[in-house]
């Protein structure tokens, strides 16, 4: 690969999109691969610390509502963020483009297979994402991050090859092996619900945690992300039980954080999914519901399959069942061990070298 012309890669704002592809950049950067990322404006902000030589920025939008109006002016700003990725690509010539999903990489993308430049399509989560199926058919390759995609058509799975999803270097670092919580020492417990944190957890994870055995109760030591609106209950509620708690809105060393559990309980995002196996750790998952593609319960599935975790589903996922699932996980920590060595043969700790690997064998086809 000539490493004069950049990889352009192009994500969206969120962490579930700029995680992987962060990784990927580190990783073509050790190989002296220069990286540009694309985003759109709102998302550029964020990506203020990505490993990338330049960060550009173009139009996109959602599809949300449904209203004649609205979706002509989402038609008119992806319209708008095409012709500027379009530019964007004649001006740089990158030798691959590669995508992590969300609006904010369907200009580009789509722009590149107008263009003829190689391109791939990274899927995180075991359902593919509505911006990557209308990208799919074009796609020179398709990576994916779990073994199996649920809702493709044949001739798209043919395309596809499982990378795994990309983690960063801190949760790399973070990885150690599991050691099961002794018979009377600390109990180490970790709650979370993704970057902007769950509610659900707040108001189910005090509570089940209070009601547990006395005994157990003073083997506790929880930390718990909750939304700021949520703390003063949540801290209020471990307090009274005399559980030792540490209770935030946010975590800036969330992989060593879970490194330093002995549960995690947690939505399943496809990142999380990703740094619980890569760091090896035993986990409650609760997808998030009524997502339009279920793709949190897909992710679920396939580590609880694979015996690295438990699912619960959220309407199952009440203070009383939790109390009851934790007695039970906790009065054998076997299990917990067991579902740590699952998760850690379910990982994919290389995800990054073979996406890039992926990525210099397609950049080396001509255009």
């Amino acid at each position: 690969m000539d490493t004069q012309r950049p990889v352009l890669l192009a994500a969206g704002g969120t962490g579930g999109h700029l995680f992987p592809a962060e990784a990927l950049a580190a990783e073509l950067n050790k190989r002296g691969i220069p990286v540009e990322l694309v985003t759109d404006p709102r998302a550029r902000e964020y990506a203020g610390t990505f490993p990338a030589r330049a960060v550009h920025a173009v139009e996109s939008a959602t599809f949300g509502s449904k209203s004649p109006l609205a979706v002509f002016r989402t038609a008119i700003k992806l319209g708008r963020g095409l012709g500027e990725s379009m530019a964007l690509i004649k001006r740089i010539n990158p030798r691959c483009i590669v995508g992590f999903g969300g609006y904010p990489s369907l200009p580009p993308l789509a722009a590149a297979q107008l263009l003829g430049v190689p391109n791939i399509i990274h899927e995180q989560n075991a359902v593919m994402g509505r911006a990557n199926r209308l990208l799919a058919a074009r796609a020179t390759r398709i990576a994916t991050g779990f073994p199996k995609l649920t809702n493709v058509k044949p001739a798209i799975a043919a395309k596809a090859v499982h990378i795994g999803n990309p983690v960063r270097a801190a949760v790399l670092d973070a990885a150690c092996p599991y050691v099961p919580p002794d018979e009377h020492g600390e109990i180490r417990i970790l709650a979370f619900g993704g970057s902007q944190g769950a509610r659900v957890m707040s108001v189910t994870v005090p509570p089940a945690l209070a009601a547990l055995d006395r005994g157990l109760r003073s083997r506790i030591k929880v930390v718990q992300q909750a939304r700021a609106e949520d703390v003063d209950n949540a801290t209020a509620t471990y307090l009274k039980a005399g559980i030792q708690a540490e209770t935030t809105p946010f975590f800036r060393d969330l992989p060593q954080r879970m490194a330093d559990a002995h549960l995690v309980i947690a939505r399943s995002g496809a990142s999380t999914v990703a740094e619980l196996a890569v760091i090896g750790r035993p986990s409650i998952l609760v997808p998030l519901p009524h997502s339009l593609d279920n793709d949190q319960l897909e992710n679920a599935k396939l580590l609880s399959e694979a015996g690295g975790s438990t699912l619960v589903l959220q309407d199952q996922f009440t203070p009383t069942f939790l109390t009851r699932l934790l007695t039970d996980l906790l009065a054998t920590p076997q299990t917990l061990a067991a579902q740590a060595k699952a998760a850690s043969a379910f990982a994919r700790p290389d995800a990054a070298a073979r996406l890039a690997d992926l990525v210099v064998e397609t950049g080396a086809t001509s255009y």
